[in-house]
């Protein structure tokens, strides 16, 4: 399509055609088309619902339900999951493909998963959400090796990808609720009923599809006790749903829930004063109160501030004498005096009004400071002192680095380092206080978030270590100045989102699993407390982990479960469980093992890996190690499945793995992991927390952002959808400037940033329909907000932009909103070089393009390899 302004401007299109068209638009829309799948299309994926409700009515249940006798509970399920496949013995088959003559397209990094096929009456009940979706738990395999030799043979990993929570808000992504407190759970493994469990003895009695213990059902089971009559089991929520919430009985708690407790520390040194940070938060917070999670009316908040001191502040209670918060100040950084808690965390409902007096006084109270000390770690400290007998969360707010104190910190920063083998020593702890002091706010349920605005060095690589280990997140704003409006908007939405989240509190997650299958290794922010239990103080909602699971024995069944539990206190004082279970067939076959390998969950599984080698070991022996992985699995693949027929100068892999290339390149050269001189330590330390945390669909758009050409986008793109209403995106390119004319204008987003591209010949009908002038030269380069004309396609281009920054469209809860940069092809080198670096496929800052990473792979996958290269990363 060309590019068009108002619908029916049909004099105006002529004209733009005739400005700029004629050299060159056809050719470029050509090459966005995106050509048909280069393989069949599993039919199992074709099956539509009424078949699908079919097939599951035509099973023998032996005595139990063909269909259950009421309606099921209505739940808003997303597309992935109404088009789960149908249980049935039928495999996922090889399609092979060779990578270089037929080159992949985005449509297939963004793929679903490989279909999960089922044998036949493998569930309890014919329900179509028997099966986790993938949204929440993700499988690097969909088909299970049955043993850890064939496992160790295919050199693929094992791994989960799970995400409980992909909404910051339960309205938004509700799950069924077992709410008569009755839990039927193993007695020998503690696995919890599920779909897949079988029952016996008439149903009083039901077997373990974990470890084949046989259980008696609870005589609450078919039993409502509110109506006081009997039920009908087949209706429970926990066999007709892999993913359920339980309401936990007193017997898990091992102390009444605690309250939401939020602990605001805010850096009031000079850095933090005159850029505006201060006053932002403190109006921030302040417009947000409503947002923040407070149905129990329990909610207390917090406040404390730091430079060369700590300051504590005492605020009343509305209906008390003196409506005045207090402030008292501590110069004793070792020891620091703490008043008692009851003064300084205060409820929320019981102190609205002074709360708001407070924060209203707040930058007043520091705006004419010319201190630039930063007692950041004692400060920690004495919040950590305050709320540990109740537990909660420290926010804090810093602009400084911490240079007086508990974890002072120096000024690391060395540009002679950047680039070279000895960079990793800048990503290393500086203060081996953070990790010990992390440890120790985990044990007390105090998790910590870090947000930080500093525009010199701040030592991101020491402070990221306080989430890490807590459950919390690392925020980063380089260069951040509230006097420029991008900035404190993009702040002021992200913070006001952060603090609506309705995250859970003293959580711990465990994931069980069939006998002979092991939890062998965890990544993500969490203390590891025991050898499979993950604690989490805050159980945030915009992250995912990975579980790395080993087959320690031959597995004997044709289906394998594997059950994720999260014991955590709701933000409303309710303690509950939500268990996520996904069944997986199992094979003896290598060929069934490759035809279900899901190249994103691989591809997120080996970002954590890196991140782990990279903290470790350094840069260099990441990016080696993720190179030597990816030849690994060439090679294995070529050797045990290709049989050559490729012939000469190919490279092999299944269809489904296609884009697994092109992904490991994306994750080589993100900002986390690329060879470069030029990225400061701090930005890369924020990038590392990045791969280590963001859920799934994030993460593999901040690996291969998403490439839009807006100027010739189709007539549908930037509209509602007539039947949806859903804003509709022009379909995404592949990340290569050969896909950019002079005359054309771009969206790339990779979910941090978008870049609006401007060509150097964009014609003068186009700049004054989106940005309002004729003269390129005028447009304001760098962060801007979206421009703000009245025209149809600039209304179009501005959906675009706000549609590809919904985080929820894509299944996940993040509160990130990327900053916005136009960029002029012939203006500022920096953000045009910048821009370029996320053109994956291209060579940009000294990189190498896909073209050459094809050829160098092909070369070490040779028709004479060399000896299989093992990776330096243990089976």
């Amino acid at each position: 399509m060309e590019y068009e302004g108002a619908p029916g401007a049909h004099k105006k299109k002529r004209a733009y055609a005739a400005q700029a068209y004629d050299f060159g638009a056809g050719a470029n829309t050509v090459q966005q088309q995106q050509p048909p799948p280069l393989i069949p299309v599993a039919p199992a994926m074709m099956q539509p619902q009424e078949q699908l409700t079919a097939q599951f009515g035509q099973m023998s249940f032996g005595g139990q339900p063909q269909q259950p006798q009421q309606p099921m509970p209505q739940m808003q399920m997303p597309p992935q999951q109404m088009q789960q496949p149908p249980q049935h013995s039928a495999v996922n088959q090889l399609y092979p493909t060779d990578i270089i003559s037929q080159p992949v397209q985005p449509f297939e990094i963004d793929g679903p998963p490989p279909p999960i096929n089922l044998p036949p009456n493998t569930s309890v009940t014919p329900s179509p959400y028997a099966n986790c979706d993938p949204k929440y738990v993700r499988s690097t395999l969909n088909c299970v090796p049955t043993t850890h030799s064939l496992l160790k043979k295919s050199r693929l990993p094992f791994a989960l990808v799970i995400q409980p929570y992909t909404s910051l808000h339960d309205a938004e992504d509700p799950v069924p609720v077992v709410p008569d407190q009755v839990i039927s759970r193993c007695r020998r493994c503690r696995s919890y009923i599920n779909p897949f469990a079988t029952f016996l003895d008439h149903g009083h009695r039901w077997r373990c599809n974990m470890c084949n213990l046989t259980n008696d059902v609870p005589q609450a089971f078919d039993w409502d006790a509110t109506t006081q009559k009997s039920v009908d089991r087949w209706q429970r929520p926990e066999l007709n749903y892999s993913v359920v919430e339980f309401v936990a009985p007193q017997e898990y708690m091992v102390r009444p829930p605690q309250p939401l407790v939020y602990l605001f520390v805010f850096d009031v040194s000079y850095a933090a004063v005159i850029n505006g940070l201060l006053a932002t938060s403190a109006r921030c917070i302040m417009e947000s109160l409503d947002r923040i999670p407070n149905a129990d009316r329990r909610t207390r908040l917090g406040f404390m501030a730091v430079d060369s001191s700590l300051y504590y502040f005492s605020i009343p209670r509305d209906n008390s004498e003196g409506n005045d918060p207090s402030m008292l100040v501590v110069s004793d950084l070792d020891e620091p005096f703490l008043p008692t808690p009851e003064d300084l965390l205060v409820n929320l409902s019981e102190a609205r009004a002074n709360i708001e007096n407070f924060l209203e006084k707040l930058q007043s109270m520091f705006q004419d400071t010319q201190n630039g000390g930063s007692a950041m770690g004692s400060a920690l400290r004495a919040g950590h002192k305050l709320i540990s007998p109740v537990g909660g969360k420290i926010t804090v707010l810093s602009a400084s680095l911490p240079n007086l104190g508990h974890g002072k910190l120096e000024m690391r920063e060395d540009k002679k380092l950047l680039g070279t083998s000895k960079e990793g020593s800048l990503l290393q702890t500086g203060n081996a206080f953070y990790k010990s002091f992390a440890v120790e706010c985990s044990k007390n349920q105090v998790s910590i978030d870090m947000f930080l605005f500093s525009s010199q060095y701040q030592d991101v690589a020491s402070l990221s270590n306080l989430p890490r280990y807590t459950g919390g997140q690392t925020y980063f704003y380089p260069g951040w100045n509230a006097a420029r409006a991008e900035d404190a908007i993009k702040f002021a939405r992200e913070f006001s989102d952060y603090l609506s989240a309705e995250i859970g509190l003293e959580a711990v997650l465990r994931v069980r699993a069939t006998t002979g299958l092991r939890m062998s290794a965890f990544f993500g922010n969490f203390f590891n407390r025991s050898s499979d239990l993950c604690a989490f103080p805050a159980f945030p909602r915009d992250q995912a982990y990975v579980v790395e699971v080993a087959i320690d024995e031959t597995i004997t069944k044709p289906f394998c479960c594997l059950q994720t539990a999260v014991l955590h206190t709701t933000c409303n004082g309710e303690r509950r469980i939500r268990v996520l279970t996904l069944a997986l067939p199992t094979t003896e076959n290598l060929a069934n093992v490759y035809a279900s390998a899901d190249q994103q969950a691989i591809t997120v599984y080996f970002s954590h890996k890196a991140v782990e080698r990279a903290l470790g070991s350094g840069l260099d022996a990441a990016r080696d190690a993720l190179q030597a992985k990816l030849t690994e699995i060439l090679q294995t693949y070529k050797k045990e499945l290709g049989g050559g027929n490729m012939g000469g100068g190919g490279l092999q892999l299944p269809s489904n793995l296609r884009a697994l290339p092109v992904l490991f390149l994306g994750l080589m050269k993100n900002i986390g992991l690329r060879k470069s001189s030029q990225i400061p330590s701090d930005l890369r330390a924020a990038a590392l927390a990045l791969l280590s945390t963001l859920p799934l669909p994030l993460m593999i758009q901040y690996m291969y952002p998403k490439f839009h050409s807006l100027h010739d986008m189709p007539d549908n793109a930037g509209v509602p959808d007539p039947q949806t209403g859903e804003i509709m995106l022009p379909p995404a390119m592949n990340l290569s400037s050969e896909r950019i004319v002079p005359h054309g204008l771009y969206l790339i987003d990779d979910g941090v940033n978008q870049f609006l591209w401007v060509g150097r010949d964009a014609v003068p009908a186009l700049l004054l329909d989106v940005f309002g002038v004729e003269d390129k030269n005028l447009l304001k380069q760098g962060k801007t907000q979206p421009p703000v004309v009245e025209s149809d396609f600039n209304e179009r281009i501005r959906a675009v932009i706000e549609k590809s920054r919904d985080h929820r469209a894509k299944g996940v809860g993040s509160i990130a909103a990327p900053s916005l940069y136009v960029i002029r092809e012939d203006g500022e080198p920096s953000l045009k070089l910048w821009a370029q670096t996320l053109l994956v496929e291209d060579r940009a800052d000294q990189g190498v393009s896909l073209h050459q990473w094809l050829g160098l792979l092909r070369e070490k996958v040779s028709p004479e390899p060399p000896p299989l290269i093992l990776s330096t990363w243990p089976d």
